[in-house]
């Protein structure tokens, strides 16, 4: 079978399922690569949908959709896991690329699939179990004390479906609303990790420095690159379980594996097949992307360099605040963008272009420099100038200007 290409271009049409602004940035990538990114968006205002030239309308749960993006693409790739497995497998049965394959995405789609395969590869992991029955769920936390954290299986992001409990009565209402769930035992974790990995078909895996996330209510907030005062040794310990998991698994296309560092190592939290908020900061922060790197590994190209283009780099995300409430009568965001590039000249700004409200990720904006303290102000002033109008004192805006 011949491999698709754009007959305008002789390159790759590359499709990618989700609008959202994962699939935003990734058709930033494949502009400058020559590629063509086609998307399947839910509406015409999604991230991406404003933005790339060949956007199909449709449902990510609708097969018909699906096989109408893959016709004539290279290669099907995705900004979410939340396509149906069986629908993944209806595409390769036709012939189409699909990149992750279905039998390796099912493992950051279901949480008890991964947990299975982890525990089967001897890989850590914090203590779990499967539960239908608050008697299930109630043995669990006597051998690993209350509170645990119940996981739906499927469709969790951004904390949502986690839940951390304290005893059975909220099990109850919890099984009830969402049938079988993963238990968890609730981590003593010094942070939260991330390590990235990305994995062509012919097997070339490259990896980034291992990074800090701070989040707060389940989103993603802040990232560090590298993880600060991360030991040598369980940065590459973190690194090459990142390349086991893509290998055993069969990834192709990104891999970012959710850590939880505690005293005694590292465990796996969860997993990603596709770019992650984690790996933003490597759009300006390493000589590769993350989003040129998933393009270049779905379609088997040599995968690029992952060295940092500074000693430490921050993002920031950019999360719906005061500003985003319709009482809001400060500045506008035209205005806003204005004032942050003057005030912090240094500091890159990715707007999602998206419909504001509180909480939801609207962008992000990323610091480089020498050294974390300084470089994180930065990008975290920055951050809350865009999302509430406040500025940090340390950067009071010169009222002359």
């Amino acid at each position: 079978m011949n491999t698709p290409l754009d007959p305008r271009t002789g390159m790759p049409v590359v499709a990618m399922v989700g609008g959202g602004q994962l699939s935003r940035m990734t058709h930033q990538a494949a502009v400058a690569l020559g590629q063509s990114l086609r998307v399947l968006a839910a509406a015409p205002d999604e991230s991406a949908a404003l933005v790339a030239a060949d956007v199909q309308l449709g449902d990510h749960r609708e097969l018909a959709d699906l096989r109408r993006l893959a016709e004539g693409a290279t290669v099907v790739t995705f900004d979410h896991e939340h396509v149906p497995t069986e629908h993944l497998r209806a595409l390769e049965d036709a012939g189409h690329r699909v990149a992750p394959g279905s039998a390796a995405l099912v493992h950051a789609q279901d949480k008890l699939v991964l947990r299975r395969a982890l525990a089967a590869a001897g890989e850590p992991q914090p203590a779990w179990t499967e539960v239908a029955t608050v008697h299930q769920a109630t043995t669990f936390a006597d051998e690993v004390g209350w509170p645990i954290v119940l996981k739906t299986p499927r469709g969790g992001y951004d904390g949502k479906g986690v839940f951390v409990v304290d005893g059975p009565d909220e099990v109850a209402g919890l099984l009830e609303q969402h049938g079988t769930l993963l238990a968890e035992e609730r981590v003593a974790m010094v942070r939260e990790l991330a390590a990235q990995v990305a994995r062509s078909p012919f097997g070339q895996v490259a990896v980034w420095p291992v990074v800090e996330t701070v989040q707060r209510d389940g989103v993603c907030n802040e990232v560090y690159a590298p993880a600060p005062d991360l030991a040598d040794e369980l940065a590459t310990a973190a690194q090459e379980l990142a390349v086991r998991i893509a290998d055993s698994l069969g990834v192709v296309g990104m891999l970012t594996v959710e850590l939880f560092q505690t005293a005694d190592g590292v465990l796996v939290n969860e997993l990603a097949m596709r770019p992650h908020n984690s790996g933003h900061w490597s759009i300006e922060g390493a000589r590769t992307s993350q989003f040129e790197q998933h393009l270049r590994a779905v379609l088997d190209y040599p995968l690029g360099s992952t060295e940092m283009t500074a000693p430490v780099v921050v993002m920031a995300n950019v999360l719906g605040g005061a500003a985003a409430d319709q009482t809001w009568d400060g500045p506008g965001i035209d205005e806003r963008v204005h004032h942050l590039m003057a005030h912090w000249p240094d500091v890159k700004l990715h707007w999602y272009g998206k419909g504001q409200r509180r909480g939801r990720k609207l962008g992000h904006v990323t610091a480089l420099g020498a050294e974390l303290t300084e470089v994180r102000s930065r990008a975290v002033a920055a951050a809350r100038y865009l999302a509430d109008g406040v500025v940090d004192p340390a950067f009071a805006f010169d009222e002359e200007h």
